[in-house]
This record gives C-alpha cells, sequence and structure tokens, in this order.
C-alpha cells in the first residue's frame, strides 16, 4: 500500500524523535563503559554518541522545517532543510574526531594502565548491537521515505558499530597482551576513521544542497516513462534533475508538430506528468512545449517518439 504525504511526515518525524531517545540512552550507555574502564578508545565511542544525540536533534529540526508547505517566499518548498542537517552532522563528527585525537596523544604522553576493562568492553557491546539494530532501521525507512536526514544519521550510526567492533577487538588485545599503549592508539585510529566519515557526509550534503542530479538509475526510468506516454509528441530533450530532500524536480522540452493545437499538446503534457509522477514517487515535472523545428537530432540523451 503507498502511504500518503502526510503519513509518511508523520513517520518520519516520529522516527527523527525515537532517534533522538535512542540516541542519549546508547550515549549513557557507553559513558558508563568509559567510567569503568577508564579506557581512552571507550572515550572517544561515547564521545561520538554525544555527537550523535546533536544530530539527532538536528534531524528533527530539520525534518519538521521540511515538512512544511510552500509559502510566497518559497515556492518550492523547504525540502532541502534536511541537507542542512546531514551537513551539521558532518561538521560535528569532525569536531569529536578533534577532540578525540587531542584526548589520545595525551594518553599517548602518559599511558595509564586499564581498570574494569571486560565489564566495560561488555557494557560498550551491548550498546554497539543497539546501535546496529537502529541504524538498520533508519536507513531502510529513510531510503523508503527518502529521507537524507535519517538516512545521514543511520550512515553514522554504522560507522559508529564499525568503530564500536575496532574499540572491542583492539581493547581485547591490549588485555592480553598488557600493552596499554594500544589504548589510546586506537583511540587515535577511531578519531581518523570517524573524521573521515565526516568529511564524507558533508561533501555529499554538499553536492546536493547545490542541485545535484538524480541518479543515472532514475534518469534512465524518467526516459522510459516518457518513451512509453510520449504518444504524438516528437521528442524529448534537455532532460534535466534536481534532487531537493525528498522532492525530485524534474523538467525537460516537449517537441510536438507545429500544426497541433495546444489542447492536444497539453493532453500529452498531463498524461506525461501523471505518468512520471506516479513512477517516480516525490517527483514535480516542468515541461515546456516547443515546435517541430526545434527538434535536436544530436541531442545527447534526448528522447525521440
Amino acid at each position: 500500500m503507498v502511504e500518503n504525504q502526510s503519513d509518511v511526515t508523520r513517520n518520519i518525524t516520529t522516527f527523527a524523535m525515537v532517534n533522538i531517545v535512542v540516541a542519549a540512552a546508547v550515549m549513557a550507555v557507553k559513558y558508563l563503559a568509559y567510567m569503568v574502564s577508564g579506557s581512552v578508545a571507550l572515550y572517544s565511542d561515547a564521545l561520538e554518541s554525544v555527537v550523535n544525540v546533536a544530530t539527532a536533534v538536528a534531524a528533527l529540526l530539520a525534518v519538521k522545517f521540511s515538512a512544511k508547505p510552500a509559502d510566497a517566499d518559497h515556492p518550492f518548498g523547504h525540502h532541502k532543510a534536511e541537507f542542512f542537517s546531514a551537513i551539521f552532522e558532518g561538521a560535528m563528527i569532525i569536531v569529536a574526531a578533534l577532540l578525540i585525537l587531542s584526548k589520545a596523544y595525551a594518553a599517548i604522553s602518559a599511558p595509564t594502565p586499564l581498570q574494569s576493562p571486560t565489564i566495560g568492553l561488555a557494557i560498550n557491546g551491548a550498546a554497539a548491537a543497539i546501535n546496529a539494530v537502529w541504524a538498520y532501521t533508519l536507513i531502510s525507512r529513510g531510503n523508503a521515505w527518502r529521507s537524507p536526514a535519517l538516512v545521514a544519521d543511520g550512515a553514522h550510526l554504522y560507522t559508529d558499530v564499525v568503530t564500536s567492533a575496532g574499540v572491542i577487538v583492539g581493547l581485547v588485545l591490549a588485555v592480553l597482551t598488557g600493552w596499554s599503549i594500544l589504548d589510546p592508539l586506537l583511540a587515535a585510529l577511531v578519531a581518523l576513521n570517524i573524521l573521515w566519515t565526516g568529511h564524507k557526509i558533508t561533501l555529499q550534503s554538499m553536492s546536493r544542497l547545490l542541485d545535484q542530479a538524480a541518479s543515472p538509475d532514475i534518469e534512465a526510468r524518467i526516459r522510459r516513462v516518457i518513451e512509453n506516454n510520449g504518444a504524438g509528441a516528437m521528442q524529448a530533450h534537455d532532460i534535466r534533475t534536481r534532487q531537493a530532500g525528498r522532492a525530485l524536480f524534474i523538467e525537460f522540452h516537449l517537441v510536438v508538430p507545429g500544426m497541433m493545437t495546444v489542447q492536444e499538446a497539453h493532453a500529452i503534457c498531463d498524461r506525461l506528468e501523471d505518468a512520471i509522477e506516479a513512477a517516480i514517487e516525490g517527483s514535480e515535472v516542468v515541461i515546456h512545449v516547443e515546435p517541430g523545428h526545434k527538434v535536436k537530432p544530436e541531442a545527447t540523451g534526448a528522447v525521440n517518439l
């Protein structure tokens, strides 16, 4: 069953609210693991969870703002607000990485033995398991509802899970070998890993804010729909797309015979718009009609009808 947009918006908002609760709970559990063990690596894992809470709050605000309907000042809607949440998340991750590197450097300069590493690792493992389940849920639902904020949060949590797994393996080695220096060195590796993640999230979101085109797969689907529903027209060319949050804006030129009436051309446009918007959920289509002599025989990506 296809969900209507109001239901989708409500579901995204609910998930964004639950995300804050989950992030806060995981942060508390991870901080407890650090307090019990005194491990710098577990401290780095806990600090990343502080970032999770901050970005979860930002995601909720972005989701609520992006759901606002179009108005006189924003005639295309507020969909891009979710990209700002993802950029904020990337920036916060980078800040957390720098703080962890600072802590790791201090610990490398003056390494200290771990206190209760086994208990700390068990607690941290439980937090990682919660994050793994929730990350999968956020990404699957975020993709289904086309929510960049939920997908970005889920991707970040997956990185957190990988980080936690690396921390656990590294600390087990530190305990078995007795090499306390492995703890801060591991924390530094964690910091570099999440620094790279923050860099990727920020660049991806910046690209989308600059009107990134739809994926090649979606653009191919658009061309197939035009080909299957453009009877009566001659060609569709200059097909352009831009992604804005959950909305995908599509525009192209439709060439029709010069003697065709406006009413006939309009009927073809209506048919194409309905077909594309049914095939590509969240799409909004604008078609510019042109007379027959505007055909572009050599146009790249044109659909000849």
